[in-house]
């Protein structure tokens, strides 16, 4: 598991896309020839079609599954498959905790809804832009126009400058509509603990974020925090890089396997017993085929197969049991995929309550979020594969019921069947559960199975319905806790037969695939551990092969996992739970030994900055107010004090769980966390402070500062952001150059002081226009990017109305960008590495 690089197969190949999959025209080049069978197309050379799109939108094979599965009624069909393959409009959320929310809303509906009218297309009736209707606050929007005509056509390049520049600052997040819905079913609170289990590449994480913060008051920070968590070690960079937009202290980024994210301990302070933290919301939106993403991603047409959503749906039923092991009694989880494939859907829902034994209920949500479009689940599917359809698991022949499990199916049972010798040769396993209904519970030979479980509560969204992508989510709530073996696999396999007769052989190995059968897709490490010890065991005292078990060769590979994992990280504790949700027991030295600290490979170590010289030079260069909680929430990635080069700031809640995660041997394999506050700053000549203060970290440190303050009017402002350094003798306001001389070296703060405000009186609000800056011999130099200085001068129009900004952006657009974007350096700084203050993947 070190390193983040041990991951399935069908993991790995879902993650790597060569191709650019974006709708694209291309005049110069031929239409593509439909193949023969209905696969890939082929270009034809000859011919000349200035309509040419690269990707065919037709798959034989996709018409077919889902005609049967009966997704859509046969009349509606056409207009579905329509809709698949038109583009996806584009749509974005704007960020309700930005400084500028309000003025983007403001000009979205008064400025840009009437400037894109003409442009719009009006086949269907529908608006240029118009606002999500079930989207709270109007913070969401959806265009009528797909990314390749944002990008392509000219009269709207100012709207595609102005999305760019707005995301890239972090006020919206592009994304598909669709994909928003999720976090809203969550009901989050500031105070919550949530758990994103599969985050990348991030847009839901921000949202969450968004959530505990929009009710938090600006320069504070909410009681609550996210935990981003992706298997992916790319995905987590890219993870990283998206919610670094949001400047938040209240979110760890963490680099597990979903189905086996560990857990950690709370209540240690030395003690023996030690209980498991758990959360109270968890979304689980598990990795699937993504056919609901046709319309954004039109090269899954032709790699779309059947079998794509069969092989993952073990795969989401571990994770969403994971989650829900991690998820408080009382506490509420979403489950959802951007597949319409009921395997990966209504199945995997299914499962998870047949194996929650009732602990678990399927919430009804019919009647929140109204305005959103949503169909009921389905209770009735049949399973593909290989060319064949199934409606019951005994219809599955032996040889592919490794690949075909009982789950698949609306009832998730098999039968016992009376076979007269000779006419089959094999048996079935298993018998049918005497509590359950059978007779409910499934039809006879040869009709569908119907579940009997309320899956017609789980939603899903259909393109047609309000031209968007396509997406599956069910709400579930943890009731109580979950029974004892809820991680154990309860589907047994088929045993193959030779001639209709049973080995003894296979009798005397039936212990063994049990416990590999729980192997596949077992969420309890310590139940993995147990029978791992088993299989083993059993190994080794027999040299024969487990011939009988066609996945034996991927059950050795999860073994080998298993056994690197318990190398490098300590095993969680049980996933059982207390009335309260948690569930206390003895640490167990001789299973559950400590790791070094800040081994994980390839990760920097998460190191408490304690260094009280350097913190109490901070404060007292700054003037920073005993009321910010400082010493105790300072870490860096260094663990050499002399070195630290940047020091973030973590909420209270983040310092706990950081805490704890120290003294259980560091199970947690944290990537990022924090707020990047304070960095350190070259200069020729000794500073009184060596750190300045991040542009991040402004906002949040502002209503706490007392020193090293300058009140600048808008002209002078204006001026700092325009030509990035400005001489003291060339203030507009004669004063202000006296007050700025009059600073001690090195880093400053710059408000804009707004006529009516009491300039000696700083509140942070969402008014609150301030900078950071250096002052150096004879000059103050502004330290904000050129991106961000272009933003605020374009907000400052806007919300100020001044007319000469638009002439200062110009100013600003054609000098020349230093590589160093966050730092311009005054006449006695030394300039920073250009690599160490670039963009971090990883704080």
């Amino acid at each position: 598991m070190g390193g983040g690089q041990k991951r399935g197969r069908t993991q790995r190949r879902h993650f790597k896309q060569n191709r650019d999959n974006v709708w694209k025209h291309n005049p110069n080049k031929a239409p593509p020839a439909a193949h023969p069978a209905g696969g890939p197309t082929v270009e034809n050379p000859t011919e000349e079609n200035p309509t040419w799109q690269p990707f065919a939108t037709h798959n034989p094979g996709f018409d077919e599954y889902y005609k049967e599965q009966r997704i859509v009624d046969e009349e509606e069909w056409d207009e579905f498959i329509s809709t698949l393959r038109k583009p996806l409009p584009a749509a974005f959320r704007i960020n309700a905790s930005a400084q500028f929310s309000e003025d983007i809303r403001s000009q979205l509906e008064k400025e840009f809804a009437k400037s894109l009218e003409a442009e719009a297309n009006n086949e269907n009736g529908e608006k240029a832009i118009r606002p999500l209707p079930w989207y709270p606050g109007n913070l969401a929007w959806q265009l009528n126009f797909s990314r390749m005509q944002l990008r392509k056509n000219q009269a709207l390049e100012r709207f595609h400058e102005f999305l760019k520049q707005e995301n890239e600052i972090g006020n919206i997040t592009r994304q598909e509509a669709v994909s928003m819905v999720p976090p809203l079913f969550l009901n989050v609170l500031p105070e919550h603990h949530i758990l994103d289990m599969c985050a990348a590449p991030g847009s839901k994480t921000f949202q969450l974020l968004e959530i505990i913060h929009g009710c938090t008051k600006p320069g504070q920070l909410p009681d609550g925090l996210v935990i981003a968590n992706d298997v992916d070690v790319q995905r987590c960079n890219l993870l990283i890089h998206q919610t670094k937009r949001m400047s938040t202290a209240n979110l760890i980024v963490t680099n597990h396997e979903a189905q086996h994210l560990p857990g950690i301990s709370m209540g240690g302070d030395g003690k023996v017993e030690k209980s498991q933290l758990l959360f109270d919301r968890v979304l689980c939106d598990v990795p699937c085929s993504g056919d609901g993403t046709l319309r954004k991603a039109p090269d899954i047409w032709r790699k779309w197969n059947a079998g794509m959503g069969n092989g993952l749906h073990c795969l989401q039923v571990a994770i969403a049991m994971r989650g829900l092991a991690l998820l408080k009694v009382g506490g509420r989880m979403v489950y959802s995929t951007c597949s319409m494939n009921p395997v990966e859907n209504e199945a995997v829902v299914a499962e998870i309550l047949r194996r929650c034994e009732g602990s678990v209920e399927l919430l009804d949500v019919s009647n929140e979020l109204a305005g959103l479009v949503r169909r009921p689940g389905l209770r009735t599917w049949k399973v593909r594969d290989r060319g064949s359809w199934f409606t019951t698991y005994k219809d599955v022949s032996v040889q592919r019921r490794s690949a075909i499990v009982q789950s698949m199916f609306p009832s998730g049972q098999t039968w016992k069947e009376t076979v007269n010798e000779g006419a089959m040769n094999h048996l079935t396993e298993g018998s049918v559960n005497e509590e359950s209904k059978e007779s409910d519970a499934s039809a006879k030979l040869g009709e569908m199975e119907v579940s009997v479980l309320p899956l017609e509560r789980c939603m899903r969204i259909v393109p047609h319905d309000q031209n968007s992508g396509a997406f599956f989510i069910a709400v579930l709530q943890k009731i109580s806790p979950l029974p004892a073996n809820h991680s154990i696999n309860k589907q047994t396999k088929s045993k193959q037969r030779d001639g209709g007769r049973m080995s003894a052989k296979l009798e005397e190995d039936s212990e063994i695939q049990k416990a590999e059968s729980v192997l596949e897709i077992n969420t309890d490490s310590k139940i993995i551990e147990e029978k791992t010890e088993t299989i083993s065991e059993k190994k080794d005292q027999e040299a024969a092969p487990l011939s009988d078990n066609n996945n034996s060769k991927i059950i050795e590979e999860k073994t080998e996992t298993i056994s690197e994992k318990k190398d490098q990280e300590a095993i969680p504790l049980s996933d059982n739970n207390d009335e309260n949700g948690v569930q206390i027991g003895k640490t167990d030295n001789r299973k559950r030994k400590l790791q070094m600290q800040g081994k994980w490979r390839g990760v920097d170590p998460v190191v408490f900055f304690t260094d009280e010289t350097i913190i109490n030079s901070i404060i007292t260069f700054y003037g920073v107010s005993a009321n910010f909680p400082l010493a105790d929430h300072l870490v860096t990635r260094n663990d050499e004090s002399t070195n630290v080069k940047r020091i973030y700031y973590v909420s209270r809640s983040v310092r706990e769980i950081l805490e704890l995660n120290l003294q259980v041997g560091q199970r947690l394999k944290i990537t990022s966390l924090g707020l990047k506050i304070f960095e350190r700053q070259t200069v020729k000549d000794e500073a009184a402070c060596a750190y300045r203060i991040s542009s991040e970290g402004l906002q949040l440190l502002l209503s706490y500062l007392t020193k090293q303050m300058l009140y600048a009017p808008f002209s002078d402002f204006e001026h700092l952001l325009k030509y990035r350094a400005v001489k003291f003798v060339d203030f507009v306001d004669s004063t202000l150059g006296e007050k700025a001389s009059a600073l001690l070296p090195g880093c400053c703060v710059v408000v804009l002081h707004q006529v009516g405000n009491n300039s000696t009186d700083l509140t942070a609000d969402a008014s609150t226009i301030a900078i950071v800056c250096w002052k150096g011999k004879s000059n103050l130099s502004i330290m904000v990017s050129p991106s961000d200085a272009k933003e605020l001068l374009e907000r400052l129009e806007i919300r100020l109305g001044k007319k000469d900004v638009t002439a200062s952006v110009k100013v600003l657009e054609e000098s020349v960008l230093l590589e160093d974007e966050s730092v311009v350096p005054p006449d006695d700084v030394e300039p920073v590495n250009a690599t160490e203050n670039m963009e971090e993947v990883a704080i």
